[in-house]
């Protein structure tokens, strides 16, 4: 990124974690909950805790940015847009590490980890609340834009969005999971399971909420925003999924191998049995789905996909749809401005080259 696109996104982040923290400060006396409740704040602390703990904000970017296609000057909205967009973040985190049974996030104890901790001897009430946590943070992201000071059009236009964007998400979570139930998939079912899980909610929700905060009207040029955003979304899965297996796990701050130990066909995992046979194939199915598979068999099978190229070709893949995704932007060039153009054309390409 240029130093101006670097010093912008910077920007963003530094507001919008003072904004969070500020909302997550005043929260408590805004949900009507009994006084002699303990569960609630403890989960609203909870909730807080997770939510301030930060992650790369890309999304806020990414509604930021949409606004900016418009205009350069400030937008109302945008702060209330940005917290809906975190707090659906939120809750789409609480339950991932309760489906996937993860003990940390961001650097710390995930909330069904910190519930277990609380609840020992009660596993499902510590599932229960964990379930309910993300429930509220659901219901807090929609709330946030019902009370937002907006015009009523633009404030039902933008809860719409996000309604949307939380079922597709859902639906995205329901094929992923049924996807590990079935042979190894194919590239569309991939691209399928990508779109719904990752791409609607991530790239193509902050963008259209972005563009209605502007003022402009989304719906004219929908097809080609759900384009963009499908072709960066895919593109954004199979860099994680590459560096689940390929990347620096000091870099990324936590454990290489996961999708292997989890049995989950992701990108990584269908293109390795797509590439293997014989005694590696078998060293490769070994792995999968084998909770106690060791680091040393992990970076046995990472050598055999280095071995066997299948990083060469996943990042040539990867950069494949990223130079689509920058294509689709660029033709945006005759209708919106030229430095936000330019920010979503590079967008994808930047994805390419991140390491964690």
């Amino acid at each position: 990124m240029t130093e101006q696109v670097l010093d912008r996104v910077a920007g963003y982040e530094r507001r919008f974690n003072a904004l969070f923290e500020e909302y997550f400060d005043t929260l408590g006396a805004g949900v009507d909950a009994p006084s002699f409740s303990r569960f609630t704040p403890d989960c609203l602390r909870l909730l807080r805790d997770l939510s301030l703990r930060g992650g790369k904000r890309m999304r806020v970017v990414l509604l930021h940015e949409a606004a900016r296609l418009v205009t350069a000057e400030p937008v109302e909205g945008l702060d209330a847009a940005a917290l809906s967009i975190e707090l659906l973040q939120t809750h789409g985190l609480v339950h991932d590490d309760l489906i996937d049974d993860s003990p940390t996030r961001r650097g710390g104890p995930s909330t069904y980890y910190a519930y277990r901790e609380r609840f020992p001897d009660h596993p499902r009430a510590a599932l229960g609340l964990t379930v309910l946590a993300g429930d509220l943070a659901l219901g807090l992201s929609l709330r946030v834009l019902l009370d937002a000071k907006l015009p009523v059009a633009v404030r039902q236009a933008m809860i719409d969005v996000q309604t949307r964007a939380a079922s597709d998400t859902f639906v995205g979570q329901i094929i992923d999971l049924e996807r590990d139930f079935t042979a190894p998939a194919d590239g569309e079912a991939l691209h399928r399971v990508a779109d719904y899980k990752s791409a609607r909610y991530s790239i193509l929700a902050p963008m259209w909420l972005g563009l209605l905060a502007a003022g402009e009207q989304p719906e004219q040029f929908e097809q080609e925003l759900r384009d963009y955003a499908r072709l960066a979304g895919i593109c954004g899965q199979m860099r994680d999924d590459y560096l689940d297996l390929f990347g620096d796990a000091a870099t990324m701050g936590k454990p290489t191998g996961t999708d292997i130990r989890d049995g989950k066909h992701s990108y990584t995992v269908s293109a390795l049995l797509s590439a293997v046979d014989g005694p590696e194939r078998a060293v490769v199915l070994a792995a999968l789905k084998d909770p106690s598979c060791t680091p040393e068999t992990v970076a046995a099978v990472r050598e055999i996909g280095e071995r066997r190229g299948v990083t060469v070709r996943m990042r040539a893949d990867m950069r494949r749809h990223a130079e689509q995704a920058a294509a689709v932007a660029a033709g945006w060039r005759s209708r919106w401005r030229e430095e936000a153009v330019t920010f979503f054309e590079h967008a994808p390409l930047w994805s390419v080259e991140r390491a964690k």
